[in-house]
């Protein structure tokens, strides 16, 4: 029967909505599942998890998507069987509904394209699912059930019909917000069967006053079915908070009487709280982000014109638009800040399914999930912290038997952890296994003739080859590894992302791996310097203070590349010139700055000319052309019209950590003075005497 026109528009047009909800439902299906295995007593999680599984049916029969409905309505019955206490929670049970969780996610992503045929394997797969579903809840296959010709038969197959009374008074904005009551009713009718249907009148307006645009629609019906109340109120999930629905449940099982009625069940849209949600397409905000740091550097170049008319009342207006600025920047980039937990979370099916493949027994555990990072970072970053997952449950952690010779528990532990760290994220996955051999790396180097035979680098260089393209020490290929791809990717990808990544071992007691990325790829605070005739910024969370200091302050003759060190309070620290690290033209001031960063656990200078204070920075990608610029992870645009290069304070820490050898022994003199740079709540802003411009 072929569907009218307003029912496929509407199915057109709400159908992604429904596709992206039922995906949340799934991901959230396969969490609470997996809680669930360490707490299989929990009602509440259980609920959540059918809840879960009702929902995405309900939704899927409004659409017409009737392999989603039926699939789903075999695991819903499996866990239905598991709240009612009939079947317990095993291992194997737990597997069976987490595959039958991806049928679902099969099923839903295959309505994005209804027109595509249907793989025979890919069915007969499913088809053998539902059998071990319904072996697994107690009920006959659909094959059994079809040769029941008996009404005792059909009386013990299926539940009591009953007859529900339900009145549901529509919204007046039902139809532009793209909903239709009648597809509403016809999925009704897939659950029972409609009568004494009757449509109110009163509230229809007459015809030379209606708005064809709003809803009047006021039904009154009985349902006779099966179905319980909430599967009954799934129907409606779309329309609860514009509609007002009202459902009498039945005393009992209809006769040929007919049902008693009860007192009416109402069921009112969720009361308005701050909880709710709207969705909105990436790219719409992204446009807005990118309009938001045009509007920031726009503002920057008014302030500087008010500046420079010194009239008072103009540079007081721009001073109040730069807060409102700063404001709208900061609300604006929260809206894509996301907890990095939904991430990890992702990987408990990953450690439980990988770990039992490779017979290891495996914990996984989860540290501050709730850090935010970009919601385009999160992306990203998944594929490589799925890598990296993966090696450490096949590489780092042993099997029981193993670990108990070494002294160890028999359950290996895989930690995932992330935390806010001088303005970046850093991720850590830290595993107490094996570690990493290094004589066995170093051999695997030699051979290919990554490095010369017989040339022992530095344990953090050794380590390093392990992010070598093609670099890889299984002694055999399986399906997780052993064929030289991936952590060369994972160093690409993490780079691309203006991070690093760092990899620490301790043989025999396991390995951490170190990821630092930016909290945003859009705008930050940075701290503008500069250097002759050229302007650059640092990240201001890396800025702990400044050093007002003399050119001769400097621990002997800096090198080739610009590094020396100075003292400050008591301890060496290394410095890194940039005039001489960039080849900068310009000419040696009497007097220079210090500013001493912070990267990670690496604190070091950079010595500058002048200090031109706070700067709210857009940063800006830097071409091909300049992409392998070390130490530089982008650009932005002064106020001016300027162009300022952002650095990579790790990259830069890097540079600044290789202490040159002949400046170590030099006498180190004192540092005149310290200005410590204001925290975040006061004045960034750090000035020193002939230090503005």
């Amino acid at each position: 029967m072929k569907q009218p026109a307003t029912d496929n528009d509407f199915i057109n047009e709400t159908l992604p909505i429904f596709i992206s909800e039922a995906q949340e439902q799934i991901e959230s299906f396969e969490q609470l599942l997996l809680q669930l295995e360490d707490a299989p007593q929990d009602r509440e999680l259980l609920d959540a998890l059918f809840r879960c599984a009702h929902t995405v049916k309900g939704s899927a029969g409004i659409f017409g998507l009737e392999a989603v409905v039926a699939f789903t309505h075999h695991v819903e019955t499996l866990l239905d069987r598991l709240r009612e206490g009939q079947v317990a929670l095993t291992p194997e049970l737990s597997t069976l509904l987490l595959q039958g969780n991806d049928e679902i996610r099969n099923l839903v992503n295959a309505a994005k394209d209804p027109g595509q045929d249907e793989d025979a394997v890919v069915a007969w797969n499913r088809d053998a699912l539902v059998t071990r579903l319904q072996a697994a809840s107690g009920s006959r296959p659909a094959s059994a059930a079809a040769k029941a010709d008996t009404p005792a038969d059909t009386a013990e197959a299926a539940s009591p019909t009953q007859r529900w009374q339900l009145n549901v008074r529509f919204g007046a904005d039902t139809f532009r917000n793209g909903m239709d009551p009648g597809a509403i009713l016809g999925y009704l009718r897939g659950l029972g069967t409609v009568s004494e249907l009757q449509c109110a009148s009163a509230a229809v307006p007459p015809l030379d006053r209606i708005d064809p645009e709003s809803c009047h629609l006021h039904f009154t019906f009985a349902l006779d079915t099966a179905a319980s109340q909430g599967e009954i109120e799934a129907a409606f999930t779309f329309v609860r908070d514009d509609c007002e629905l009202q459902i009498t449940p039945p005393t009992r099982a209809l006769d040929k009487q007919g049902a008693q009625r009860a007192a009416p069940a109402t069921s009112k849209p969720a009361a308005a709280d701050d909880n709710r949600y709207i969705r909105v397409h990436a790219d719409r905000l992204d446009a807005v982000i990118n309009l938001l740091g045009e509007l920031v550097i726009a503002g920057a170049g008014a302030a500087l014109m008010a500046r420079q008319t010194k009239q008072r009342g103009l540079i007081e207006a721009n001073l109040q638009m730069a807060r409102l600025i700063e404001e709208i920047r900061n609300g604006t980039l929260q809206l894509r800040m996301v907890p990095i937990g939904e991430t990890f979370s992702r990987f408990r099916r990953v450690v439980r399914d990988t770990a039992s493949e490779l017979g290891k027994d495996v914990a996984l555990d989860i540290t501050g999930g709730e850090t935010e990072m970009d919601k385009s970072v999160v992306e990203r970053i998944a594929d490589p912290l799925m890598h990296l997952v993966r090696n450490a449950l096949d590489h780092g952690l042993e099997p029981p038997a193993e670990r108990i010779a070494a002294g160890k528990p028999a359950q290996g532990r895989l930690t995932l952890s992330a935390r806010h760290e001088s303005g970046v994220i850093a991720i850590h996955i830290e595993d107490d296994g094996r570690g990493i051999h290094r004589q066995k790396v170093l051999q695997r180097a030699w051979d290919r003739g990554l490095v010369e035979r017989g040339v022992v680098p530095p344990d953090k260089d050794i380590l390093n080859l392990i992010f070598e393209a093609g670099f890889s020490t299984a002694e055999k290929v399986t399906n997780l590894s052993g064929r030289g791809v991936g952590m060369d990717v994972v160093r690409r990808n993490i780079q691309a992302l203006r991070g690093s990544v760092t990899l620490h071992s301790v043989e025999g007691q396991g390995s951490r791996i170190e990821i630092r990325l930016p909290l945003t790829l859009a705008i930050i605070d940075g701290f503008l310097i500069g250097v002759g005739n050229s302007r650059f910024i640092f990240p201001l969370d890396a800025v702990v203070e400044v050093i007002e200091s003399r050119a001769n302050t400097a621990a002997g003759e800096p090198d080739a590349r610009g590094r020396s060190v100075v003292e400050l309070r008591g301890q060496m620290l290394p410095v890194v010139n940039l005039r001489t690290l960039y080849a900068l033209e310009s000419a040696e001031p009497e007097r220079h700055s210090v500013v001493v960063l912070q990267a990670g656990g690496c604190r070091f200078g950079v010595r500058v000319d002048q200090l031109l204070g706070q700067h709210q920075t857009v940063i800006k990608p830097l071409g091909h052309l300049f992409g392998s610029l070390r130490g530089m992870s982008g650009s932005s645009i002064l106020g001016n019209g300027e162009v300022a290069l952002i650095f990579d304070v790790n990259a830069l820490g890097q540079l600044a950590a290789d202490a040159p050898g002949r400046v170590a022994a030099a006498t180190v003199p004192a540092v005149p003075a310290v200005t410590p740079v204001a925290t975040k709540n006061q004045n960034h802003a750090v000035t020193a005497e002939g230090s503005r411009s």
